[in-house]
């Protein structure tokens, strides 16, 4: 199938599996494994923090969380990418509620890097036809 002159046919075909499904697949694991550890840092801000498990922390941790898991069911939406990088700058923004949330944040910022390294990467091989299915 290589391009001649007269033929506008791309030299590789479309991949046989959608790969942004198994993407989507791995943002919403990222959201649900991150709210578990955020909801996990409710006990640690009850006992470490000198202030306790103040009202407002409490709400902002479980709201937080809360938005992470139903964030979890979107990442069809061409807008949820951004809807993740929002939450985990509010996530990273959880210094000033205590300080382990803000490592907690700091941590999946991480991890949210890593992702859009990846999203890159598997549209540049879309792009050149390097991914398995699009190969002769």
């Amino acid at each position: 199938m290589s391009e001649t002159p007269g033929n506008s046919e791309p030299e590789f075909r479309p991949p046989a599996n959608d790969p942004w499904k198994g993407f989507r697949g791995v943002l919403s694991g990222t959201l649900v494994l991150e709210a578990i550890v955020v909801l996990l840092a409710l006990p640690v801000v009850a006992v470490v923090n000198s202030r306790g498990l103040t009202w407002f922390s409490g709400i902002y941790i479980c709201l937080l969380a809360l938005l992470m898991i139903l964030g979890a069911g979107v990442q069809g939406r061409p807008w949820a990418m951004k809807f993740n990088l929002t939450l985990q700058v509010f996530t990273i923004l959880g210094f000033f509620v205590d300080t382990a949330l803000g490592v907690i944040g700091l941590l999946f910022g991480a991890v949210w890097l890593y992702i859009l390294y990846l999203r890159k990467d598997i549209t540049r091989r879309i792009e050149r036809g390097l991914l398995p299915g699009q190969r002769d």
